[in-house]
């Protein structure tokens, strides 16, 4: 399993552009077909929701993929 740690820029960010901003979309488009598709879980459970709002604490998966969501620094 390939890990990530993504640390915020204010409060969220949504689903789809974490997945751009981590590297696993190509674009957010692409973020968009992956959450669409059933592919993307947040906290262990699948999230259809593309602009769902990722907070800090969060862990998505998607297939051998983790990404840790950090809060920002202070």
């Amino acid at each position: 399993m390939a890990f990530h740690e993504f640390r915020l820029e204010g409060d969220y960010v949504e689903l789809n552009l974490l997945l751009k901003l981590v590297g696993i979309a190509s674009s957010g488009g692409e973020g968009k077909h992956m959450v669409a598709d059933g592919l993307v879980s947040v906290d262990g459970v699948r999230e259809l929701r593309k602009t769902y709002k990722v907070r800090a604490g969060q862990v998505v998966t998607i297939g051998d993929e983790e990404i840790s969501v950090l809060p920002e620094f202070d």
